[in-house]
């Protein structure tokens, strides 16, 4: 396999990941048409309905219009969702911990979910709607939560040790030389580079 390219397996998905530099993608595509050839040496049938490509381009500069409101919209919704029953446990008269509990394995969990992907993008007004969620949790609870600012921030000092702690990881050799120890104020490990990263998932039947 290539240096620059890495398949990530889970299950029966398959995922093809490469880094483009320079506009050669022959490492890339090679490493697809392996994997193809390999899938048809042992008698797997590929899905192609269910296999997609996705390109990341880092050399194109961010729209300004470029929001994640439509992920938030759909977040909140199944946060508040699980707030009724939320209010339903505290009507029961279940004990802070319990409902703590609770709010971290239903509510939390959907707010906080892929949280360092996305919140960076979210407007002030996205932002708000999913503090309100919090708040309402703390006054249903009767205890201090952290705020989704917070959970953000915690995941991301988690995510940037992770990467400096791991030489072995694949965004290591991407720090600044002489700095692989250092985390950025707030904890985010800014990872700035030139090219283009393409994924390719494939769908594997294994029952074939």
């Amino acid at each position: 396999m290539h240096s620059s390219n890495h398949i990530v397996k889970f299950a029966d998905d398959t995922t093809v990941v490469g880094l483009i530099s320079k506009n050669d993608e022959s490492a890339y595509r090679e490493e697809v048409h392996r994997l193809t050839a390999w899938c048809k040496a042992n008698s797997l049938s590929l899905n192609v309905d269910k296999t997609k490509e996705m390109v990341v381009d880092f050399r194109r500069a961010q729209t300004e219009n470029f929001t994640w409101s439509l992920k938030t919209t759909s977040i909140s919704k199944k946060a508040q969702q699980h707030l009724y029953f939320l209010q339903r446990l505290r009507k029961a008269h279940l004990p802070p911990p319990i409902l703590t509990m609770f709010y971290r394995g239903t509510i939390k969990s959907v707010l906080s979910s892929c949280i360092t992907a996305w919140f960076g993008k979210c407007t002030i007004s996205d932002c708000k709607t999913l503090q309100r969620i919090v708040r309402t949790a703390e006054k249903i609870i009767g205890v201090s939560l952290p705020s989704i600012t917070d959970m953000y921030t915690t995941r991301c000092i988690c995510k940037a040790n992770s990467i400096v702690d791991d030489p072995t990881h694949r965004l290591f050799t991407l720090l600044p030389p002489g700095k692989s120890s250092f985390v950025s104020v707030a904890g985010a490990c800014a990872l700035t580079y030139s090219g283009a990263l393409y994924g390719t998932q494939i769908e594997v039947d294994e029952d074939a």
